[in-house]
């Protein structure tokens, strides 16, 4: 089994031995400066999304110390169990301000918003990252779950404290049941009754994670349910992340 530092250098290309050291527990935040709201060739009509309403709900996760590193002499590197554990955040994490980065490759688009502060959603934000989530085939769009946009804004934001600072790939957001069915008759891995219809669910990436560490790391929000999507090729596969019951598999 590989310690962190040997799989942060080996395989996730985190250079220095300071990025590896950054505790996990009581670790201060640092300040974020607003964005102001911003997307890259964003079509015209615009949906506006209706029906979301403010949260002041914060989510604390107690800390935990991280488990001991053991040392390894292995070839093939292994990841920790531990490697990104969400569990040992602190609130301090979940107070801050939210800003998420994200890009949707099916439409080009491109967002770095500040969506949530003081325990509030921004409403102009959280529309747009809606849009961004868009069923970009049907062109519709929906109220998506902002549990949901908690655990990818939690995902990239917990990376980043390593030094991997990359934008959320967002292949699939909501979907329109004749969407989710044309994917089912195509033979793409998709549920009859997808989460992805209720906006509750998206398929993501990040650069520089293979899906099993991002995979293990969203799994370890405890805020729904992870897919790991398995692929060959450089970008390695993808996870799907979801609100609904606590439960792993594998696609």
């Amino acid at each position: 089994m590989a310690t962190r530092r040997e799989f942060l250098q080996q395989s996730l290309g985190v250079v220095g031995a300071g990025l590896c050291t950054v505790p996990l527990i009581g670790c201060a935040a640092r300040s974020v400066a607003p964005h102001s709201p911003e997307l890259a060739a964003k079509p015209a009509g615009n949906a506006s999304v209706a029906g979301a309403g403010k949260t002041g709900k914060v989510d604390g996760i107690p800390a935990r110390a991280a488990a001991q590193s053991a040392p390894s002499g292995a070839a093939e590197l292994a990841p920790p169990p531990d490697i990104f554990d969400a569990q040992a955040l602190d609130l301090e994490f979940w107070l801050r301000p939210r800003t998420i980065e994200v890009v949707r490759p099916a439409s080009g688009e491109r967002a770095k918003l500040l969506y949530w502060r003081d325990g509030e959603l921004i409403q102009s934000a959280y529309q747009d990252l809606c849009h961004l989530m868009r069923d970009v085939n049907g062109k519709e769009t929906i109220a998506i779950d902002p549990k949901l946009f908690e655990t990818l804004w939690g995902t990239q934001a917990f990376v980043a404290r390593y030094g991997i600072e990359t934008p959320v790939e967002i292949l699939s957001g909501y979907r329109t049941p004749a969407s989710n069915q044309k994917l089912r008759e195509a033979g793409v891995p998709a549920a009859r009754q997808s989460l992805h219809i209720e906006g509750r669910a998206a398929d993501i990436r990040l650069t520089n994670l293979n899906a099993e560490v991002l995979g293990g790391l969203v799994r370890s929000f405890r805020q729904g349910g992870v897919g790991f999507y398995y692929r060959s090729g450089p970008r390695g596969g993808w996870i799907h992340a979801d609100t609904g019951l606590n439960r792993t598999w594998k696609g």
